[in-house]
C-alpha cells in the first residue's frame, strides 16, 4: 500500500478518505499520525487556493503524496458568503451554531423567499510528479429554520429539494454518498486511475 498523507486531523474525513482511496492501493494517514499540530495559515482567496496551500505547506515538510481539501457554504443572495470563512462566519470563537444563526440573521434582512446555494469542495493532490485538482458542488437552498440532527455545520438549514430533506435528515451514509465532498473525491480517484494504468 502507498501511504497518502491527508492534511487533517478529524478522523470522520479520514475514514471516508480511506473509503475511497484504499481500493486503488492507498492507505490514508492523518496530521495526526503525524504528530502535526502546527496550524497551517491560509491565505487564499479561493476554497482552491487555500487548498492547494494545505496540500503544498505538507508536501514541502514529509515529501510524501498529500491529499487537501477546503470547503464551505456559497450563498447567491450573499454575493457567495460566507465562501472561505464558513467556519469562522459568526467570528474566530464563533461555532456551528452561530455560524448559522448568524446566517439566518442576514438572509432574514433580504426580501426573497429562496436562496439558491451551494456546498463546494476544492481538493488538491500532489505528489513528487504532479498535482491533481478537483472540486465538488452540491446545489441546494437555505431555509431559515433547522431541520434535522445528524450532520454539522450549514446541515439543518442546507435544503435538498429533489429529497424533500436538509442534510441534516439524511444520515450520515446518505449524506456521504451524495456530499460535495464526495463528488470532488471521486474525481480525484478517476483522475488517480487514470495516471496508474
Amino acid at each position: 500500500m502507498k501511504k497518502v498523507i491527508i492534511a487533517t486531523h478529524n478522523k470522520h474525513k479520514l475514514i471516508e478518505f480511506n473509503h475511497m482511496l484504499k481500493p486503488l492501493g492507498y492507505e490514508a494517514i492523518s496530521l495526526f499520525d503525524l504528530n502535526y499540530f502546527t496550524e497551517i495559515e491560509e491565505t487564499g482567496t479561493t476554497f482552491e487556493e487555500n487548498s492547494y496551500i494545505k496540500a503544498q505547506t505538507i508536501y514541502n515538510i514529509f515529501h510524501m503524496p498529500v491529499i487537501a481539501d477546503d470547503s464551505g457554504l456559497s450563498v447567491d443572495a450573499l454575493n457567495g458568503l460566507p465562501g472561505i470563512y464558513s467556519h469562522r462566519y459568526s467570528g474566530e470563537n464563533g461555532d456551528d451554531k452561530s455560524n448559522r444563526e448568524k446566517l439566518i440573521l442576514e438572509l432574514k434582512k433580504i426580501p426573497e423567499s429562496h436562496f439558491n446555494a451551494k456546498f463546494i469542495c476544492a481538493i488538491t493532490y500532489i505528489d513528487d510528479a504532479k498535482t491533481i485538482k478537483t472540486l465538488g458542488i452540491l446545489d441546494g437552498e437555505i431555509i431559515l429554520e433547522e431541520r434535522g440532527n445528524s450532520g454539522f455545520g450549514y446541515d439543518p438549514i442546507f435544503y435538498l429539494k429533489d429529497l424533500n430533506k436538509t442534510v441534516a435528515e439524511l444520515g450520515e451514509e446518505k449524506k456521504n454518498e451524495i456530499s460535495h465532498r464526495h463528488i470532488a473525491l471521486l474525481k480525484l480517484t478517476e483522475e488517480l486511475k487514470s495516471c496508474n494504468s
